[in-house]
């Protein structure tokens, strides 16, 4: 096994957030629907949500300024403390002999709360939350930080998530191998990409 170190991302990487995506932004989607921006498009703001980070999504979708100081304000506060479940491939991860790091974009105290009830920060070396509301920092500025920190090499490292514009984008543009998890099959349309149902299936991508 030539990898020494494999970095994740969070949502629906080691959880689906779709499970948690309806009562989570209750309070958010409440406020976008009455402010009577989107129309016909609310649903698909939703369905966004589930896989993005919210100032991407806003930006996307034209939410006036008022509107996204308002929604950024709530979310900056939101925490989730209900039952989460990780996918039941994850216990292949945490039996992986390499050192683990976790990389999530979003608002800090929730993605930290995400972590609290997944019970998942004892498996990693280090977690990394990159908030855009606090700071200007990406994900490769953290990929290009672990290398650093820890003297890997490129080749030393992978990247496993579900986004081509995200993690995967940031860790091929470092010279990092990449793996697509695509868990629910949503993303087949991607054909050049190295990808997986299963983290069973990422042993194939450690040699």
């Amino acid at each position: 096994m030539t990898k020494k170190a494999i970095i994740l991302d969070l949502d629906n990487t080691i959880y689906p957030a779709p499970a948690i995506s309806e009562k989570l932004f209750s309070s958010l989607f409440k406020l976008i629907q009455e402010s009577g921006e989107l129309d016909g498009e609310f649903e698909e703001l939703k369905k966004q949500m589930m896989r993005r980070p919210f100032q991407a999504v806003a930006n996307d979708f034209s939410l006036s300024e008022e509107l996204q100081s308002k929604c950024i304000e709530l979310l900056s506060d939101l925490t989730y403390d209900d039952k989460m479940d990780a996918f039941d491939d994850y216990e292949s991860v945490r039996n992986l002999p390499l050192k683990k790091y976790l990389v999530t974009t979003g608002f800090s105290k929730l993605q930290y709360s995400k972590i609290k009830q997944l019970n998942i920060e004892k498996d990693f070396e280090e977690v990394f939350v990159v908030d855009p509301n606090k700071s200007e920092l990406t994900k490769k500025d953290i990929f290009m930080q672990i290398l650093s920190d820890n003297g890997f090499q490129p080749k030393e490292v992978i990247v496993v998530g579900d986004d081509t514009d995200s993690e995967i984008k940031a860790g091929k543009e470092l010279g990092i191998d990449t793996v697509l998890y695509n868990h629910n099959g949503e993303q087949e349309e991607v054909n050049d990409e190295n990808s997986i149902r299963s983290f069973k299936e990422i042993t194939s991508y450690l040699g």
